[in-house]
């Protein structure tokens, strides 16, 4: 019987009516792509409402709107700027005069930080007692500061301890320190400068080549070649050929005092200086935490494995460790590089010419508050996205090698 309900079971298996067609609504994949419609127009909408209502209220009250008042005449003048400008030219270029102040003192900070970061980080790992200790007091007592205390802090220092321009330090001849800024000699800038500066970019990039180069040989063949006086000569002598074609000039512009304060020569504002030196301490405090991180998350093993081989504790770090460290290093120092821009907007406080003082100048006098700050908002959103785009290149560039090594 057993035989028989089986065979005659088989039959019907195999002829059963197809399985019952699931609804459309139950399918997972189209309920996940109508969520992300619905989602993305609920946005829309709302959006378009903030948007239509702004507008109404704006036109309720006769208030002007859109960006036309970028080429009108902005009427006032501003301490400091990269490019050349004056009062009489428009909203538009004094806006980007405030964008290239924020931009300067935001790479000159991320460098400087950097560095002495990691300076920092390491010393905190030192053998040596009071160097640990200094470096932790250093690190504990900026983080734990606001930001904004530290820079009314140096612009201080800067704006009432140091002497009247006619009173003023001068640590080398014809360098001078005062409440007024730092002024040094600079050189006339002519063509020589110019190709000068090509040079040594010239040089920068032909060193990193051949020192890419030295790795894969070394990789080949086991003896890496020299890049070290290669490197130097090109540092060297790249820019002084380039130097001497374009006219070898050597007229030097020195600061002399005229009057109250000082004329001629490169000035380094009280504003910009109270402000990087905020930015960069502060930051680097952070940066040295990440950077010591960094290294103790690599074995120690590896660290045994260098001394063993008889590698001094300098080239230990430099070779073993820090490119090591570098996978965890990157991705938090890529939050302290932005938050370094984003900080920068603080300078207002201390009366540093930046976007954002620039950009409150300019509402100030149209009353066009909406676009102001829709510039603002894209312009840091635009060069925080930027730095987040490089730093997450290297980052995974640092990967990729590091798993092909």
């Amino acid at each position: 019987m057993a035989d028989h309900s089986t065979t005659r079971g088989a039959p019907a298996a195999k002829g059963s009516a197809p399985p019952r067609k699931t609804s459309f609504l139950n399918d997972q994949r189209v309920r996940g792509v109508l969520y992300q419609i619905l989602t993305i127009g609920a946005v829309v909408a709302v959006g378009w409402y903030l948007v239509h209502n702004t507008l109404t209220n704006l036109a309720a009250r006769d208030i002007a709107t859109g960006f036309g008042f970028l080429e009108r005449e902005a009427g006032f003048d501003i301490s400091e700027s990269v490019i050349e400008y004056s009062p009489a030219d428009t909203y538009g270029r004094v806006l980007v005069a405030g964008l290239l102040n924020t931009l300067k003192v935001s790479i000159i900070g991320i460098v400087l930080a950097t560095l002495i970061g990691t300076i920092i980080g390491i010393a905190r790992l030192s053998n040596n007692w009071l160097v640990a200790k200094l470096s932790s007091i250093y690190v504990e007592g900026l983080r734990n500061v606001p930001l904004l205390l530290q820079l009314f802090f140096w612009y201080a220092i800067i704006g009432v301890a140091l002497p009247h321009p006619r009173q003023a330090l001068e640590p080398i001849e014809g360098w001078f320190l005062s409440n007024r800024g730092f002024r040094f000699p600079y050189p006339v800038w002519e063509a020589g400068w110019t190709l000068a500066i090509i040079g040594l970019v010239l040089a920068a990039v032909i060193t990193w080549w051949l020192n890419k180069r030295a790795t894969r040989v070394q990789g080949e063949t086991g003896r890496r070649p020299n890049v070290l006086l290669p490197g130097i000569a090109l540092f060297i002598g790249l820019p002084v050929i380039l130097w001497a074609i374009g006219g070898a000039p050597v007229a030097i512009d020195m600061p002399e005092l005229s009057g109250f304060n000082f004329r001629g020569g490169a000035h380094v504002s009280p504003e910009f200086a109270a402000l990087l030196l905020g930015l960069t301490l502060y930051t680097a405090a952070f940066i040295a935490e990440i950077v010591r991180g960094g290294i103790l998350s690599v074995h120690h093993g590896q660290t045994e494995a260098a001394v063993a081989l008889g590698l001094k504790r300098s080239l230990v770090m430099r070779l073993v460790l820090l490119p090591q460290a570098l996978r965890v290093i990157i991705p938090p120092l890529t939050s302290q590089y932005l938050n370094l821009t984003k900080n920068s907007s603080l300078a207002i406080a201390i009366g540093y010419p930046d976007l954002v003082a620039t950009a409150n100048t300019s509402i100030n006098q149209t009353g066009q508050a909406v676009e102001g700050v829709a510039i603002i908002m894209a312009t840091y959103l635009t060069v925080s996205l930027s730095i987040s785009a490089f730093m997450n290149w290297y980052n995974s560039h640092i990967a990729l090698r590091g798993g092909r090594t």
